[in-house]
């Protein structure tokens, strides 16, 4: 990584350095040396065990041992785990000594301790979540993993990749077994998912060797694209596709087969009660989420009231827009406006859709160019902006972030779901490619990847709070240098906000305070421009994660805070890049590791200032 020092940072080390020597006082450098290289070798080898027993995530890293296999996806792996946690936090406990650690060690001491006391807590909760989803369930997940993290450089490869095709049969024994225990439990999702997670099975299912067509299946032509390529006589591609073909017949399709029946059975006995107030110990599983995805202790209610704060607030800068761009009429006038008038947006044809990628490329390269102004460090991997694949883009959300391979193999990827253009605006490009890309979940997670100085396992921690809290905030950030020149594409900007501020109001609504889907939907309806279509496909997100989008604005009103608490207490000495160095360059952490770590930096900077 291309790390770029200022002063600070050095005195900063400085300052922590003379903090740790006063708690080692009464230790030899030897006794501190024997604890560090001990934590380091426990971290070194927690990693390497879940590495081990993850194929998938080595895949994700770029590495292609087990390249043929899956995790395992059995719940007889849940108590393993458990004991596994159990081991792992005693030993913390009991043979690390605190006192010997520098305050970087000591963060990861105590990030690894909260992660472990988090399982072990949560553990009561493992069958509480709905594996076949609308939104990232198995059916369309495994899929896409196939064909956007298996690559296909070598025969071996593509034998690795029809290894895969065979193991899914495994793979949905186990997860459709999960499914009837979780029933059996009272763990049952409600009626609409079991809909649409049939249609995107029968879509996976379309196509050559499934069923008679012109077209190929997805799987069948991301392998065919992906063996064309190779460097290999033409029989020994047509050999591979044969392969394929069988083990999509022979074992793909009779598990999807078998899938859809028990989603079908499971449909029979479903309900249309949506929160998860309806689950046994409902409320305390909520909690549960919403502490994990917040790293906070804020109550269900305390959350709905921030969101309707917040939906009062961005509705008032709203209106200031209005004004500068003359609207005439309502503020609901102009929300409808907004939602149908054709210029703000694309064609919903091939030729629409290009134009709107290549736009948010041009969004992504703007802002790169400009990145000097803001930040020291900078992520050196690639990204790159797709369209949501086919098979899945109709239940899937507006827009996601993939993480690159560590080893660069593989960039960044901004997916923006184009299944309906006006889902899409053109005054949202801006925010979202902003959030999705540059300085949003590419910068951070790329940088967090990239960083030498945290042990392997930080690089892969999740906080919500943190990670949508900083692609949030980086929405606003570039306002802040001149850019949403457009009136209307700042109207854009508070839209995304807004949207984040009532999925604060309807995610407690539904899960805390029993609201039916219909009345979420009407909520989102009422208070945002967003089309209809839109309000629908994140009433169910949050009815099937819940607490999840709770975590973006909790998050970015904790960095806006801080960054306003440095802003106070530095004045002129203040610098935004600083500040963005401190929140960037120590890896996801909680929230209140991050009010912490900025704390720290004033302090420090404070003294320095003074000296």
């Amino acid at each position: 990584m291309k790390l770029k020092f200022i002063a600070f940072i050095a005195v900063f080390t400085f300052f922590a350095s003379c903090k740790e020597q006063m708690g080692k006082a009464e230790l030899t450098p030897a006794e501190i040396e024997k604890e560090s290289k001990q934590l380091q070798a426990f971290f070194d080898k927690t990693y390497q065990e879940d590495l081990a027993d993850s194929p998938m995530l080595q895949t994700q890293i770029g590495l292609k041992t087990n390249y043929g296999k899956w995790d395992n996806f059995a719940h007889t792996n849940y108590p393993k785990d458990l004991e596994k946690a159990k081991n792992r936090l005693a030993f913390l406990k009991d043979s690390i000594n605190t006192n010997a650690l520098t305050s970087s060690e000591k963060l990861s001491y105590n990030l690894m301790k909260r992660e472990l006391q988090q399982e072990i807590e949560s553990y009561k909760f493992r069958f509480y979540n709905y594996p076949i989803n609308q939104m990232d369930g198995y059916h369309t997940s495994l899929p896409a993993f196939l064909i956007n993290q298996h690559r296909i450089d070598s025969v071996a490869d593509a034998k690795a990749y029809i290894e895969r095709l065979k193991g899914l049969k495994k793979v949905f024994d186990d997860v459709i077994n999960n499914m009837q225990i979780r029933e059996k439990n009272g763990i049952l999702p409600p009626k609409f998912v079991f809909t649409q997670a049939l249609d995107d099975a029968k879509a996976m299912m379309s196509g050559i060797p499934f069923s008679e067509s012109q077209k190929n299946s997805v799987l069948l032509q991301d392998f065919t694209d992906k063996v064309s390529v190779l460097k290999i006589s033409a029989k020994e591609k047509k050999q591979l596709i044969l392969e394929a073909k069988k083990a999509l017949k022979d074992y793909v399709k009779p598990s999807y087969e078998k899938l859809a029946e028990t989603l079908k059975d499971q449909d029979q006995r479903a309900t249309s009660d949506h929160g998860v107030w309806k689950f046994p110990k409902g409320e305390d599983y909520y909690k549960n989420q919403l502490k994990h995805y917040t790293t906070t202790n804020f109550s269900a209610e305390k959350i709905h009231q921030i969101g309707l704060e917040e939906v009062e607030r961005i509705h008032q800068e709203m209106k200031e827009i209005m004004k500068k761009v003359n609207f005439k009429g309502s503020f609901e006038d102009f929300f409808k406006f907004m939602r149908d008038d054709n210029q703000f947006y694309f064609p919903p044809d091939e030729k629409g859709k290009d134009a709107y990628l290549a736009d948010s490329k041009s969004i992504i390269n703007h802002m790169r160019s400009n990145l000097d102004e803001l930040f020291i460090t900078q992520p050196e991997a690639e990204i790159v902006v797709k369209p949501v694949e086919a098979f899945r883009e109709k239940n899937s959300g507006i827009a996601f972030y993939e993480r690159p391979a560590e080893d660069g193999s593989r960039p960044g990827t901004y997916y923006v779901n184009l299944f309906d253009m006006k889902s899409v605006s053109k005054y949202e490009m801006e925010s979202l490619a902003y959030h999705e890309g540059i300085p949003g979940h590419h910068m951070q997670i790329a940088i967090a990847q990239e960083l030498d100085s945290i042990p392997e396992f930080r690089k892969h921690l999740y906080y919500g709070a943190y990670i949508e809290g900083w692609a949030l905030y980086s929405e606003l950030l570039p306002k802040e240098i001149g850019f949403y020149k457009d009136p209307y594409s700042d109207f854009g900007r508070l839209s995304a906000e807004l949207w984040r501020a009532c999925r604060l109001v309807v995610d407690t609504g539904i899960h805390s305070k029993k609201w039916t889907r219909e009345q979420a939907i009407q909520y989102y309806k009422d208070n945002t421009p967003n089309a209809e279509g839109d309000c629908i496909k994140m009433v169910d997100r949050h009815i099937v994660l819940p607490g999840q989008a709770t975590s973006y604005k909790i998050g970015m009103i904790k960095i806006l805070e801080l960054r306003a608490k440095a802003k106070k207490a530095l004045g002129d000495h203040f610098d935004i890049r600083e500040f963005h160095e401190v929140i960037l360059t120590n890896g996801v952490v909680p929230l209140d590791v991050l009010e912490d770590l900025v704390e720290s930096y004033i302090e420090e900077k404070l003294t320095t200032k003074t000296e």
